[in-house]
């Protein structure tokens, strides 16, 4: 029989599609991953990628594997979830995804609160873009900003928050609305609706910097390097920052927590559940 922690290397990497991401997702580097896979065809006598300079393309015999051992990982998250369910009490670890700003603004600073509350429980709070997937056991909980549609999952809405222009107070007094320059995302986050509004309010303006992360644009902001789009959680408490109102409106974001159907009752799963509930209701 193949070692398991080898054809689990090589599921991962077949699924992602290459070493990095694969390793990113395993927590190991890229080398442990193309050793695991290399083990696994020495095992099995059987050629599974082919390695080229910058990508590993399956075989067809790597396609075939691939294909009869993905039902067995799922098989293994669910043993996961189930051992993970099945934990009495209040004390283990729970992992929470979330979008980073949520995780930075609104989940670290109040988890003193958890800890006073059930000294028990540990937090691995992973801030991230990238939807982490429950049904893999990347994470335990998840916020997230519009709701999942992955099978297997159970979400509620459990708040809201709205953006606004923010800016340097001298460089709004100083500056005309014709000559306003506007800080945003970069292209990977074209598609979220607050961006999607920055631009068109922007129109013929100068947008002067694209950063894909949101502390980047508020730093800028706070300089005077122009207007950012920023949630009223970071850009209201920020004594450097002034709301510069315009029509129309930016769009409001919906938060959705999410949890696997298999964990909903777990009592350090609840546990967790209900401080990021208080979390997203106390911003």
């Amino acid at each position: 029989m193949p070692d398991w922690e080898d054809l689990r290397h090589f599921v991962v990497l077949a699924r992602e599609g290459t070493l990095s991401a694969a390793a990113r997702l395993l927590g190991v580097d890229h080398a442990t991953v193309a050793r695991r896979v290399a083990a696994l065809e020495s095992d099995t006598g059987l050629k599974l990628v082919d390695r080229r300079a910058r990508s590993y393309q399956l075989t067809d015999d790597g396609r075939r594997i691939a294909a009869t051992a993905m039902p067995m990982e799922e098989a293994a998250f669910a043993v996961g979830r189930a051992v993970q369910a099945a934990k009495p009490g209040l004390r283990g670890e729970v992992s929470i995804s979330s979008p980073p700003s949520l995780a930075n603004a609104l989940i670290a600073p109040q988890l003193f609160r958890l800890r006073r509350r059930h000294p028990g429980i540990q937090i691995k709070l992973i801030g991230e873009k990238r939807t982490a997937s429950l049904n893999r056991r990347e994470a335990d909980v998840a916020l997230r900003l519009s709701r999942p549609s992955e099978p297997g999952l159970i979400a509620r809405k459990i708040g809201s928050f709205g953006f606004s222009l923010y800016g340097a107070a001298a460089y709004l007094k100083q500056t005309p609305r014709h000559a306003l320059a506007f800080i945003a995302y970069d292209d990977s986050m074209d598609d979220a609706p607050q961006q999607k509004w920055l631009k068109a309010i922007a129109a013929g303006n100068e947008i002067v910097l694209r950063t894909s992360d949101l502390e980047n644009q508020a730093a800028a902001a706070r300089t005077g390097v122009g207007l950012a789009v920023l949630p009223h959680f970071l850009g209201d408490p920020d004594p450097q920052l002034t709301r510069y109102e315009t029509t129309p409106t930016p769009p409001s974001r919906e938060v959705w927590l999410v949890v696997h159907r298999d964990l909903r009752q777990a009592p350090l799963v609840r546990a967790v559940m209900e401080f990021l509930t208080d979390c997203i209701k106390a911003k």
